[in-house]
């Protein structure tokens, strides 16, 4: 039997053949049939190549060299946000006023007037949306958006399975995998909270079976998460290397920055005595560039800058998010800093949205998402760095009804995933774009509607990766990326 290898393995002498042992052997025998193994790879060499071309035409592809992944976890009401709708029952209509914006004809609510004033340099996905099955709940919705699968175990209204070294990973971890950084700087960091529902912590935003060695750089500053000064607390001094991702032993966790204070002969010293490893050697460059520590000081912006992002932990992390894609950073996940099922400015409104919305999350929101933007493209790195603005769902049209065993009150909407929101901007997404479109009620999509999964596809093809290439889980069972294609009408 003839095989041509096409399928990573990790069987063989070196993990970084892209065949097993079993289909080594086969080639090794297909010589009897005047096929030798340096045809096979020439063979696999120019199959690779073809896909890589095809795929280079298409719009969009191999245009992000960084990702902001902006997360609105909890859910927020894209009818109160940036979907309003005319002409409805009293249930459902916003009590915030539509306003222009600069698209001609396209509205957004009374509480994002300066995302009004960007939406020319972005794309609204005005019809994400996902049919449940068991995803009503946030840890396996948010699962859903982080990874591209669900969980194994989904109820019917979700499920609350603590993080798992067997779940998928996070599709920072595939990113930072498939596109490694070049130089000494953090590939990926996610700030300022982990992800969140009730007790369950950190669902969806590791790098699961990829192993610790792809695990995102948590950045948390100490504070509760009504402590609007918390990214104060940030201490660059003390940026510290997680020890089962890098090398661990430098005179055994002593720490680095005593070991840089010591200067430079030791260091040299170190480093012709110890046989490092990859992974040191990547800590050490790190910290010696001092790069990651000047990207996380915060005091080196001026007070306007600072001012126009807000001066709160969201609008503070989206700076920082920018300071970071500056630096070489490849990934950074800005979690919005309120857990789901919470009250103040979780975007989670069973009750109270009106004055929650308007008060608290919308201004956030707003000032930190258009300042991020603004600033990107003003510094010529939005050429290059892909936005995206998203939530695990939307709320129910209409106002006061259960959908996931809620309680809601009159003034509060419930869990919705059948019709919502994202926006997106930057790295060949096209500007002053709406895609999609809800119905009257924006209760499901009236025209292309966008699943989870397909945006997570999108965001692979903006890096230059095909979201079908293959993967091995924990039990070496090959799986997609995601299973989706990318939305091609979303790039210029």
């Amino acid at each position: 039997m003839l095989i041509v290898p096409g399928m990573p393995g990790n069987d063989t002498c070196d993990p970084r053949l892209n065949y097993a042992r079993r289909d080594l052997l086969r080639i090794g025998g297909s010589g009897l049939l005047g096929a030798t193994l340096g045809g096979m790879l020439t063979l696999q060499a120019q199959a690779a190549t073809k896909t890589t071309v095809g795929f280079s035409k298409a719009p969009g592809w191999g245009k992000a060299k960084s990702i902001i992944m902006v997360y609105l976890q909890g859910g927020p009401s894209h009818l109160d946000l940036w979907d309003p709708k005319d002409n409805v029952p009293d249930n459902v209509r916003s009590e915030f006023k539509a306003i222009d914006t600069k698209l001609p004809g396209v509205k957004v609510t009374e509480i994002l007037p300066k995302i009004a004033g960007i939406l020319d340099k972005t794309t609204l996905i005005r019809a994400m949306s996902y049919t449940p099955n068991g995803l009503f709940n946030h840890t396996a919705a948010i699962y859903q958006m982080m990874t591209g699968y669900t969980t194994d175990k989904v109820s019917p209204s979700g499920q609350l399975e603590p993080p798992d070294p067997k779940d998928f990973p996070n599709f920072g971890s595939q990113i930072i995998r498939l596109k490694p950084l070049e130089e000494p700087m953090l590939p990926f960091v996610m700030l300022p909270r982990p992800l969140q529902e009730s007790n369950v912590v950190g669902k969806g935003g590791a790098a699961g079976f990829l192993g610790k060695s792809y695990d995102p750089y948590t950045l948390y500053p100490p504070g509760d998460d009504m402590d609007m000064s918390k990214m104060e607390k940030i201490k660059v001094d003390d940026l510290k290397l997680r020890p089962e991702v890098f090398a661990q032993r430098l005179e055994r966790r002593a720490k680095l920055r005593d070991v840089i204070s010591a200067g430079m002969p030791t260091i040299d010293k170190a480093v012709a005595e110890y046989n490092l490893d990859t992974y040191y050697d990547r800590a050490l460059s790190l910290v010696l560039s001092g790069k990651a520590r000047e990207a996380f000081d915060l005091s080196r912006e001026s007070s306007k800058t600072r001012a126009m992002y807000g001066k709160n932990t969201f609008g503070q992390s989206c700076l920082l998010a920018r300071r970071l894609v500056e630096a070489g950073t490849r990934v950074v996940e800005v979690i919005w800093p309120k857990v789901a099922n919470s009250d103040n400015h979780s975007w989670d409104h069973h009750a109270g949205l009106t004055k929650r919305m308007k008060d608290q999350s919308g201004p956030m929101f707003d000032s930190g998402l258009s300042a991020l933007i603004t600033d990107l493209d003003e510094r010529g790195l939005l050429a290059e760095t892909l936005v995206v603005a998203v939530g695990e769902f939307g709320r129910s049209p209409q106002k006061g009804v259960s959908t996931s065993g809620n309680g809601n009150t009159a003034d509060g909407r419930d869990h919705w995933p059948y019709c919502y929101t994202a926006l997106a901007a930057g790295a060949g997404i096209k500007r002053g774009f709406v895609y999609g479109e809800s119905d009257k009620t924006a209760s499901s999509p009236k025209r292309d509607p966008v699943h989870p999964g397909e945006l997570l596809a999108s965001i692979y093809h903006s890096f230059g990766i095909d979201p079908h290439t293959i993967v091995l889980n924990h039990l070496k069972q090959p799986r997609e990326l995601v299973a989706a294609t990318a939305v091609s009408k979303l790039f210029g």
